[in-house]
């Protein structure tokens, strides 16, 4: 899924651009997103608000991202390594982009079970990315910083995103089941035992838009999302707290020659 650094350099803004252009129409447009969602409440459907809260700095970090993008040169030894990184999730950054904008275009047709297999799609994609292609953060590299933040806060909304939208699609103006409780608890639990700090924040941010957004519709099942989100965010803690996973002696991240240089310049 590789592509060269003059592609990459075209390829990941110009997914940026389709993709703000796409979250404008959704907004501006009649019916909006927003309606949309009112139309369509179910059991996993968040406070909106808490949507556009999240992706208003998440884009700004994306702008960094991709100014940093643009800005190394793969010439330069002291460059090049971190040039790598960025350039090895512009494929997945771009895909997710993409699907993130088409899903929006079928969302406001609320043709919502279409919308959910680009949902599905960047979702599997995000995660994977993060799970299998994503190097330790080096907290020497602001190229490392800027990935690991953009990569994980895409796959952390993408969660949210997932449950929304097949909940919409699929179980529109049904409560959640005692399984759909459940097996909440456990995933959030699960995903959080094995989480960063900036990938099990998102979970306990997706956790509480839930519970906000249920708080209108199922006062029960509002509070007990809001103790998963609680007990989400003790355990992503502890987790971190324990084994701290970014660059040091426990972290697993070793440093390179490259590196090593840097730290002496």
């Amino acid at each position: 899924m590789g592509v060269s650094y003059s592609t990459a350099k075209w390829v990941a803004p110009a997914s940026f651009v389709i993709d703000f252009a796409a979250q404008q129409y959704g907004m501006l447009s009649k019916p909006n997103m927003k309606d949309i969602h009112d139309r369509n409440l179910s059991f996993f459907s968040p406070q909106p608000y808490f949507i556009g809260g999240f992706f208003f700095p998440q884009q700004l970090f994306q702008l960094a991202w991709l100014y940093r993008l643009y800005k190394l040169d793969p010439k330069k030894a002291g460059e090049r390594g971190e040039l790598d990184q960025m350039v090895d999730f512009v494929p997945y950054y771009s895909l997710g982009n993409l699907c993130i904008a088409t899903w929006m275009v079928f969302w406001n047709s609320e043709r919502l079970d279409i919308s959910n297999i680009f949902v599905v799609i960047n979702s599997i994609v995000q995660l994977f990315y993060v799970v299998a292609k994503l190097p330790p953060m080096n907290t020497n590299s602001t190229s490392s910083i800027l990935t690991n933040i953009v990569s994980k806060t895409f796959a952390g909304i993408g969660v949210l995103d997932l449950l929304h939208n097949g909940s919409a699609a699929f179980a529109k103006g049904q409560p959640a089941t005692m399984m759909v409780k459940a097996l909440t608890g456990l995933g959030f639990g699960l995903a959080s035992a094995a989480s960063d700090w900036i990938f099990g924040g998102c979970l306990v941010y997706d956790l509480v838009a839930l519970a906000v957004g249920q708080s209108a519709l199922d006062s029960g099942w509002s509070k007990t999302l809001g103790a998963y989100a609680v007990g989400s965010a003790a355990i992503v803690a502890a987790r971190n707290l324990a084994r701290p996973p970014y660059n040091g002696p426990n972290s697993g991240y070793s440093k390179t020659a490259t590196d090593e240089m840097e730290d002496r310049v």
